[in-house]
């Protein structure tokens, strides 16, 4: 018995499979569109800073990347390590007219920037569907899940219905996407464009972003 249950562990494991994608692995041009996609709303959100700061503080990361990859190359005539281009960073931060705070936050979030996982381009495949038509996907969602989510969100039998719907075009969409070669930066911009479409169609439900966040729950324990 315990070994049939180590190797259905093993077995969900690679049939769900979740993407995360590390930034050193792109070209600096690369991480400029992540950092759009990921840090920037994220920065606006955390400071309550402008979309115009936002993009400067953007571009003194860019500048930073290049700068190391010169100072690798032995091509830098201003700066010789990466805790010198660190130490400018902070000072271009300065230099936004940011408050203390504002600037020890940006300091800690570039710190863990590269280690934390962006939701908005995580990929999340579920293996599992790849061999289920649509319709019975969908027929297979809905005896799942229209009850908890009529009985834990309060939405009506319509509303469930379309949150099913976006769901099941969500896994399907997602399966298509994991065909790209993770070494291809298409790929990202494809999740990226998944879940806008998924944002799109949740804003012709009708619900609440509470209920929003509760069908995603709902649908992620699933997983």
């Amino acid at each position: 018995m315990r070994k049939i249950v180590i190797v259905m562990s093993t077995l969900c494991v690679m049939l769900l499979s979740v993407v995360t994608v590390q930034a050193q692995e792109w070209t600096p041009e690369q991480q400029v569109e992540l950092f759009g996609y990921c840090e920037k709303p994220a920065l606006i959100k955390q400071l309550k800073i402008s979309e115009a700061i936002a993009d400067r503080i953007g571009q003194i990361h860019h500048w930073a990347r290049l700068t190391k990859i010169k100072i690798e190359a032995n091509a830098s005539d201003t700066f010789a390590t990466a805790g010198e281009v660190e130490e400018e960073v902070v000072k271009k931060y300065k230099s936004l007219s940011l408050s203390g705070d504002q600037v020890k936050a940006l300091v800690e979030r570039r710190k863990k920037s590269l280690s934390e996982p962006c939701e908005v381009i995580t990929l999340v495949v579920n293996r599992n569907y790849d061999t289920i038509a649509k319709p019975q996907l969908q027929l297979q969602f809905r005896n799942k899940f229209r009850r908890t989510l009529m009985d834990k969100l309060e939405v009506n039998g319509k509303q469930a219905d379309m949150l099913i719907e976006a769901e099941v075009w969500k896994q399907k969409e997602a399966l298509e996407i994991a065909k790209i070669p993770e070494t291809d930066f298409e790929r990202i911009r494809k999740t990226v464009g998944l879940y806008k479409e998924l944002e799109r169609k949740y804003g012709f439900i009708g619900i609440t972003e509470q209920q929003k966040e509760g069908a995603k729950a709902i649908f992620k324990q699933a997983e």
